[in-house]
């Protein structure tokens, strides 16, 4: 009897501190409606089977993907943008970044909106990584390019588009995130890639 209940404790201590597999949270799409169709993104309404097997309404936003560019020039300076955005009606230091195009390559992307927004070229690009700013109400990703070589020839700024160039140095820049002064997201995020990879940690 001793035997057996030592051996039933040790099942389930086992038990215990075994690996449990991963629950399946997967959402399947029942039904999908288009509910506004813009010039930058559409708004979707589906209605998704949770894991419980319950439906839920899921809208969200699907967009096709945007480049984010973190220039440096020879001199160890970001090349960097101060733009209003009207939703929030303010101003952002960012860094260049633009939509990409329907079937367009998004390396050829970022050195078309590096060009036209800045004025610049590169001749020396670096995929940095994938981002996905907005998980719980898009589809949205960004792509991170790191660019070198800069030789400057001129902007050409899309219609509509106004904005104003300046450069900053990398330990400025994320001084200015620290204090508040640089919030964009997107910004944020390039140029903590930014610092780990000219350090070499990344």
């Amino acid at each position: 009897m001793r035997t057996c209940s030592c051996t039933h404790a040790c099942r389930e201590i086992f038990q215990t501190f075994m690996p449990k597999p991963s629950p399946d949270l997967t959402e399947t799409t029942v039904s999908s409606r288009n509910v506004y169709d813009g010039e930058l993104l559409r708004v979707r309404a589906d209605l998704a089977r949770l894991p419980d097997g319950k439906v839920a309404v899921r809208e969200y936003i699907t967009h096709p993907g945007a480049v984010v560019i973190i220039p440096l020039l020879d001199n160890g300076e970001l090349v960097m943008e101060r733009q209003h955005r009207y939703p929030l009606h303010r101003d952002f230091y960012e860094l260049p970044a633009g939509k990409i195009d329907r079937g367009e390559d998004p390396l050829q992307c970022a050195q078309r909106e590096l060009l036209e927004e800045t004025g610049y070229t590169a001749s020396k690009w670096r995929y940095v990584t994938t981002l996905y700013p907005c998980i719980g109400y898009s589809d949205e990703k960004l792509m991170y390019y790191l660019a070198e070589g800069l030789i400057f020839t001129g902007a050409s700024l899309d219609e509509g588009e106004h904005l104003e160039v300046f450069t900053l140095t990398l330990p400025m820049a994320l001084d200015w995130v620290k204090t508040g002064k640089i919030t964009d997201n997107k910004t944020v995020s390039g140029l903590f890639w930014a610092d780990k990879l000219l350090r070499g940690e990344w």
